[in-house]
Parts: C-alpha cells; sequence; structure tokens
C-alpha cells in the first residue's frame, strides 16, 4: 500500500499536470487563448483619472479616424517592463494611448521617466472599473481600434516581436493603417 501511495499519487499527478500544460499550449497555438467578446463593438466607456500633467485620455480620442492603439499596463508589472521598447516602436505607427491600471500616479510617472513615454495621451485606472469594462484580464494588454472606435483586436499579454509582427501591426493595418 506504501507503494502504490509513494509511486501511484505523485505519478497521477505528474500526468493531470503534462494534460493541463498540453491543453494551455494547443489553446496558445489555436490564437484564442483569451478571447474576447468586445471585438467588433465599441470601446467601452472609461472611468479614468488624468496621470500627472499628461494629455488626457478621453472617448474623443479613440473616435478620431485612423488606427489606434491602446495599451493597459503598470509599474509593478514586470512584462510591462518588458514590451515597453516594442511600444515605442508601435507608437509610429500610430496613435497610441496608455492606461496606468491600478497604479500609484507617482510610480507610473517614475516608469515613464525611466523608460520614456511613448503615449499620444495616458491616464489611470485607479479602481480597475475602466479594465473591468474592457475585459481586461491583467496587464499588460494592448487593443487595436480603427477610426470609429470598434476593437479589432486585443491581446492579452505582453507584446514580443513575433506577435507585433504577426497580430498588431496587420490588425492596425485591417483598420485603415
Amino acid at each position: 500500500m506504501k507503494t502504490v501511495l509513494l509511486f501511484g499519487v505523485p505519478l497521477v499527478f505528474a500526468a493531470f499536470a503534462g494534460l493541463l500544460l498540453a491543453g494551455l499550449a494547443e489553446r496558445e497555438e489555436s490564437g484564442d487563448a483569451l478571447p474576447s467578446a468586445l471585438v467588433g463593438q465599441a470601446a467601452p466607456e472609461m472611468n479614468l483619472t488624468p496621470l500627472g500633467d499628461l494629455p488626457a485620455l478621453d472617448r474623443a480620442a479613440l473616435e478620431r479616424p485612423g488606427p489606434k492603439l491602446v495599451n493597459f499596463w503598470a509599474s509593478w508589472c514586470v512584462p510591462c517592463r518588458a514590451e515597453h521598447p516594442l511600444l515605442e516602436g508601435l507608437s509610429e505607427e500610430a496613435p497610441l494611448y496608455g492606461i496606468a491600471y491600478k497604479d500609484k500616479q507617482a510610480d507610473s510617472l517614475a516608469f515613464l521617466a525611466e523608460l520614456g513615454n511613448p503615449f499620444d495621451a495616458a491616464s489611470t485606472d485607479d479602481t480597475g472599473r475602466t479594465g473591468i469594462e474592457w475585459g481586461l484580464y491583467g496587464v499588460p494588454e494592448t487593443f487595436v481600434l480603427d477610426g470609429d472606435g470598434t476593437i479589432v483586436l486585443r491581446h492579452a499579454g505582453p507584446l514580443t516581436p513575433e506577435i507585433v509582427e504577426r497580430e498588431i501591426l496587420p490588425a492596425l493595418e485591417a483598420a485603415g493603417g
């Protein structure tokens, strides 16, 4: 009986963990790991606070002609720091708007002072309400919007050069870029 417990329980656990990881990997490869019900719909309302003296993000910015990007980020988010250089490059492709998610103003401003500010406008989602309205799973998340403020693409997780080439740039082009 001890032999069954000694080897059986860990073996069952390892098999279960393997199945779980295989399922997650399959979902990631299929491109629908975290679907968004908002794709094809107007961007939700925003209840934001200005970020320092930076230009504030408002509804009018999302409805200006042409494609645009909205990036949810936070100073405490390590993947946000890693994707930041890619955001700087994307800011040359289309207007880029930042929403600091549940972050302290001073920390958000220090983050941008250290790494550079790629955002045309930036605000904070102090309460997390805007993140809920947008269906946020966490940070970072990036949305591509068209000229009417309709969400064309949502990418949950940090951007990589491959994701920018495979998903973001084609979505910007489809959105009228």
